[in-house]
């Protein structure tokens, strides 16, 4: 093991038995240097893994204090591609509404976060169960328009879209966006999805980008309150 390694699991341990408590400075860097028969520059890095831990804190200009008596534990969230956080069940469809080419105003440029004035292909349907034929949520979906035909493939409405260009067109996700946020729900979505207007929604907006960084699609899914979970599991990393 590197000396930095052993001298930061001494301090640790010093600070776990309560040697150190929280909110005290540690020693200055010349009494640890001596006590623990250290070079400055072993000792230093050793204080950065104790700070990567959430042990102490490190400012310039002042002592290092210690923040916490045990190591913060990491998680991690993994996937195996964007289907999985970018898909909804199998059991859900989507019955197409609106579909239009347009040209980006202001407003729309600012939204979708495109060139005003560029072309775009709208998509605009309703997402519903489909064995109960409930609705579930409506999107509006902007993708590329040499992307547009296919809305005429057979299974268009049963496929995320972003799945249809990579498998048609072989353009692939190399990063996505994704933003979450509530609002009331718009008097014209609100119409679509049978609520008041105002009715508490969850909106997921949707980003994706080529290898090249061009945004090729966006989504915009309103969910009425109560119909809609996503559930994501942490696994604690390995040690922490």
């Amino acid at each position: 093991m590197p000396l930095y390694k052993i001298l930061a699991n001494v301090l640790a341990q010093h600070i776990h038995s309560g040697d150190w408590a929280v909110g005290s400075n540690l020693p200055s860097e010349a009494i640890l240097c001596k006590n623990f028969k250290s070079s400055r520059h072993t000792l230093r890095h050793a204080l950065q893994t104790l700070e990567s831990d959430g042990l102490v804190l490190r400012r310039q200009g002042a002592p290092t204090q210690v923040i916490s008596r045990q190591k913060v534990r990491r998680f991690t969230q993994s996937f195996n591609s964007p289907i999985d956080i970018l898909s909804y069940p199998r059991n859900t469809y989507r019955e197409n509404i609106v579909e239009e080419f347009i040209e980006l105003d202001k407003p729309l440029s600012e939204m979708l976060g495109g060139a005003v004035g560029s072309s775009w292909y709208h998509i605009g349907g309703i997402r519903k169960q489909r064995d109960t034929e409930q609705v579930i949520a409506w999107t509006d979906i902007y993708i590329l328009p040499q992307f547009a035909s296919l809305t005429s493939e057979p299974e268009h409405t049963q496929v995320m879209v972003f799945e249809q260009i990579e498998k048609k067109y072989g353009t692939r996700i190399d990063r996505a966006e994704v933003d979450v946020y509530a609002v009331g729900a718009p008097a014209n979505i609100a119409k679509k999805l049978q609520l008041k207007s105002y009715d508490p929604c969850l909106v997921i907006v949707r980003r994706y980008f080529d290898d090249q960084d061009k945004l090729f699609e966006i989504t915009f899914t309103y969910h009425p309150e109560n119909k809609y979970t996503y559930q994501m599991e942490f696994k604690s990393g390995a040690g922490n």
